[in-house]
């Protein structure tokens, strides 16, 4: 099988990579439009973990490469510097300088000064948690508690709103962790970040499949009153399952409110199995913060009239196909993606390690919720009542 040529990645291909990355193109995809590997592609993102570099610009003070040849020209010429400046319109002692830090008279060379301007243009600018490295501290703890960048970020916003030395962008953390060369942020805490993945990329929206049985006497969302969907009323709860392997499940129930999380231990997805766990569940709050609850229509809630009777909670229906509708609870399960893989076996979790799980996510600020936590926002409601 013949090999193929080499490939020269110029300029010109590496910006029409990056405008694909960019895109949102895959890197299969990217890597079939000029015939080489997904891997290749990957080398070309790595070293800056997936973030587009700065376009690199010269300084209107530096020398231009038509001045370098001039000054070559010039020496050639047995001109003095004086002379060279004179003729450039540039102080003499740029001129020397130029010519002392590129070989000296004997062996300057315009090309290569040119070349080694470049180069020494490459020290990076210091980022911010490399110059503050107690911010750095601080960032590198929250993120080890699983918070993202963003969590991180508004956090800090809300408790040093006076202090811009304790401040820092989302986009400053990704870039100190996916760019290396900054040196602030150890490459390990990649880890704590919910997507896995080794270089940036945007989130890309996944719906689930159809597949859904029917489920007898459903009541629509569109009958859920006007009250519920603005959320300003607390006590309105969306629902739905997460599997893992071996027939595995857990129910995940999220307050629309103040996105506050619970977390029920099931021993089967059978309908039975579930109303009951969520009736025992929903005995545990006061009746004022639990209302309603919306679901998709899995057949895991078939027996709905009975949860409704038992508890005088309303079940609401999410309509075919339509995750978006129940966006809060959309949102948890991928965040709980982060302490449950999938593929995983959930049956080896106990009730009182997801009240574990459930605890720090409830503990984790909301960019929503203005960077308020959930468990302060329903412990607002809870107070409320009494």
């Amino acid at each position: 099988m013949a090999r193929r040529p080499r490939l020269k990645y110029t300029h010109s291909l590496k910006a029409e990579i990056w405008d694909r990355y960019e895109a949102g193109y895959s890197l299969w995809s990217i890597a079939r439009s000029i015939d080489r590997s997904s891997s290749s592609i990957y080398r070309q993102l790595a070293p800056t973990g997936g973030i587009r570099p700065p376009e690199r610009k010269r300084s209107k003070n530096a020398l231009s490469m038509t001045e370098r040849e001039e000054i070559s020209r010039g020496i050639v010429a047995n001109l003095s510097i004086r002379t060279i400046a004179l003729n450039l319109g540039r102080s003499p002692s740029t001129i020397s300088r130029e010519i002392n830090r590129n070989g000296d008279y004997d062996s300057y060379r315009a090309t290569q000064a040119d070349q080694n301007a470049w180069d020494r243009a490459l020290r990076p600018k210091r980022c911010k948690l490399a110059v503050h490295p107690e911010l750095g501290k601080i960032v590198e703890s929250k993120l080890r508690l699983q918070w993202s960048p963003e969590q991180i970020s508004g956090w800090l916003k809300r408790e040093y709103p006076d202090e811009e030395s304790s401040q820092v962008s989302h986009e400053t953390i990704y870039r100190s962790l996916f760019v290396q060369a900054r040196g602030a942020l150890k490459k390990e805490l990649q880890q704590y970040l919910r997507s896995k993945r080794t270089i940036r990329r945007a989130k890309s929206s996944s719906l689930k499949g159809d597949g859904l049985g029917r489920v007898p006497n459903a009541v629509p969302i569109s009958e859920r009153p006007a009250s519920v969907e603005d959320r300003a009323v607390p006590g309105h709860w969306e629902g739905d399952l997460i599997e893992g392997s071996k027939n595995s499940c857990i129910a995940t129930l999220v307050e629309r409110h103040s996105r506050y999380v619970m977390l029920v231990k099931l021993e089967n997805k059978r309908t039975e199995t579930v109303v009951s766990a969520l009736i025992e569940q929903a005995k545990q709050l006061p009746d004022e913060l639990y209302k309603s609850l919306t679901w998709d229509r899995g057949t895991e809630m078939k027996a709905h009239q009975r949860f409704t009777m038992e508890t005088d909670i309303q079940v609401y229906f999410c309509d075919p196909q339509s995750p978006w509708q129940r966006g809060s609870n959309e949102n948890t399960n991928r965040l709980l993606r982060q302490y449950l893989p999938k593929g995983t076996d959930l049956s080896v979790h106990s009730q009182s390690d997801l009240n574990e799980v459930a605890r720090q996510l409830n503990e984790r600020p909301r960019k929503t919720l203005d960077y308020v936590t959930p468990a302060d926002k329903f412990n607002e409601c809870v107070a409320t009542i009494h």
